[in-house]
């Protein structure tokens, strides 16, 4: 029997979230079936509701940042049982057989990752995501969640947390390292978190400078402010590694200058605009300039087991799923400390 859900779905880019309801797909074979507890929202979900990034498809249920548990498995699932927490990320398939799935790197499926929501899957139908009260995902896509951890501040870990965690792993970040934070919300602060726990020194670089007790607080050794020239200008050739985690318009080349030589900045937020770079400011060290999309399914539980191990969560603020639209609105102005967490059971009753 499919199974009527519970949501909060756009109908546009100019219509709010509202109530919705749809149906989800039967569990088949090769399924787990999630009752969804917690689902964190991303500044990508607004992006998506709002055709920012074009291509949306409506009507839309938002949400890539899923945790709950497991009330119905196939008869193929041997890893999972009912009971058992689980977690869905930001895709729920991807082709399998092109180098990058085959690498574990399905994130970059040349043949296009399955996203959670504002997706197709491969019989033709729309992907809903996590502002629902239940999911229904291929075995090989769901992640172990341990029972440690609030599961509030874990939901956020399955976007925030695997994006700030893939390229500091990536580029090997650890002791010995200088590291630059560019932005502190709720990409950032993970960011932190990940490369302080890793044992690089850590700078956030904010326009903010009321947020310097909050870096410090998540692990940052130092805290420069983006709109001060002499504290910018102190920092010259200073860092080996910038992560930017802003999705606001703003200059690349006011960062590469901070690189050391052969230093690297890597981008994980999306400015709605392209950013001019300046050819001097990457030969001038040997520097490179990069990007990072989340991580794949292996590399998610890894980071997973990495904050069960060490009692690492996002900070949060859990809201029920009929403030979603106020939440946007804060997101957009930065008030929140640093991710939004829709309390799903709320909703149910």
């Amino acid at each position: 029997m499919m199974t009527t859900v519970n949501a909060f779905a756009a109908q546009s880019a100019e219509s709010a979230l509202a109530p919705f309801n749809f149906e989800r797909r039967d569990v088949g074979a090769d399924d787990v079936q999630i009752d969804i507890l917690y689902c964190g929202v991303c500044h990508s979900d607004i992006h998506q509701v709002r055709n920012e990034w074009g291509g949306s498809i409506y009507p839309m249920v938002p949400g890539h940042e899923i945790v709950g548990k497991i009330t119905a498995v196939g008869s193929n699932v041997k890893d999972f049982k009912i009971g058992d927490l689980a977690g869905v990320g930001c895709f729920v398939d991807s082709c399998r057989t092109c180098p990058a799935c085959d690498a574990g790197e399905e994130q970059y499926c040349q043949n296009g990752m399955v996203a959670t929501y504002n997706g197709m899957d491969k019989g033709g139908s729309p992907t809903y995501g996590g502002y629902s009260t239940l999911i229904v995902v291929d075995q090989k896509y769901t992640l172990h969640v341990s029972d440690k951890l609030d599961l509030s501040g874990v939901a956020p870990l399955l976007c925030a947390g695997i994006t700030t965690y893939s390229p500091l792993r990536h580029w090997n970040i650890g002791a010995g390292h200088k590291v630059a934070v560019v932005g502190l919300g709720g990409l950032g602060h993970m960011a932190v978190k990940f490369a302080a726990a890793f044992g690089a020194d850590v700078t956030v670089l904010s326009t903010s400078a009321g947020k310097e007790a909050d870096a410090k607080k998540l692990g940052a050794h130092h805290f420069a402010v983006t709109k001060d020239p002499e504290q910018m200008k102190a920092l010259q050739g200073k860092f080996d590694f910038i992560l930017n985690t802003v999705s606001a318009q703003h200059e690349y080349n006011d960062y590469l200058s901070l690189l050391s030589l052969n230093g690297t900045m890597v981008v994980v937020g999306v400015p709605p605009q392209p950013s001019v770079v300046a050819a001097f400011n990457l030969i001038g060290g040997r520097r490179s300039l990069a990007g990072s999309l989340i991580g794949g399914i292996k590399e998610t539980q890894e980071m997973l087991d990495y904050c069960a191990e060490h009692n690492i969560v996002s900070d949060v603020e859990v809201i029920e799923l009929k403030d979603v639209n106020e939440a946007y609105e804060r997101m957009l102005k930065n008030d929140v400390r640093y991710r939004f967490v829709i309390d799903l059971a709320s909703t149910k009753s």
